[in-house]
């Protein structure tokens, strides 16, 4: 009987949460039963290591749980490949994957032929040959994509160069504003102060028809 724990998780409960559920989600099993076994590992309920994997643990594992589930599509279609390539085989020696122990069972009268044989190991070929194609094309969208990056880096280059060019620019013009106003208020000063001194000089005539300045 599985011991029902208090404590606060470990870091090393959730470590065994994860790698037990994706376990059982690659082979195919069930998240229940892989509850189950966390729980009588680290001794806690299955419902309390089902509620600990649905509030925490999974959110961190969005990723191997896709994998997990491609690896489990990838399973089922090679099983059933190998089905298909020995119709005439009614039982064979299965490998059980857990405990590695080997279930003998008699065949057919049938047996394993060697067309048979042929068979199975084109279809293997078929379906090496086209993982080959698919590596290849995800190949060629990597090297796509990092090319893409790559231009997509140099233009950022270049119009940050571009924008520092034109900051420069502007500090320039606006430095060339500031002294053009300064000489234009100090022109402007010089007027005014030119027109009050022509305003404030007075002359009369002498008795001689000279002109004098009145102070």
């Amino acid at each position: 009987m599985t011991a029902v724990r208090q404590d606060a998780w470990s870091a090393d409960d959730d470590i065994i949460l994860a790698e037990v559920t994706l376990r059982h989600i690659r082979e195919g099993g069930t998240q229940l039963g892989a509850f189950e076994e966390v729980g009588e590992r680290i001794g806690r309920t299955s419902a309390a290591c089902g509620f600990r994997w649905n509030s925490c643990v999974r959110k961190r594992y969005e990723d191997a749980i896709q994998i997990a589930k491609q690896q489990r599509q990838k399973r089922n279609y090679l099983k059933k490949q190998s089905l298909v390539a020995a119709p005439h085989v009614s039982s064979l020696s299965i490998v059980d994957e857990d405990s590695k122990a080997i279930k003998h069972e008699t065949l057919s009268e049938e047996s394993i032929t060697i067309e048979g044989i042929i068979r199975f190991l084109r279809q293997w070929r078929g379906a090496y040959q086209e993982l080959q194609r698919q590596v290849k094309l995800l190949e060629k969208d990597l090297l796509d994509r990092e090319e893409e990056v790559a231009d997509l880096r140099d233009e950022n280059q270049r119009l940050s160069s571009e924008v520092s060019n034109v900051q420069t620019d502007y500090r320039t013009v606006n430095d060339d504003y500031k002294t053009l106003i300064q000489i234009m208020d100090r022109a402007r000063r010089l007027t005014v102060l030119s027109e009050e001194e022509e305003q404030k000089q007075r002359f009369k005539m002498d008795a001689n028809g000279n002109l004098e300045r009145i102070e």
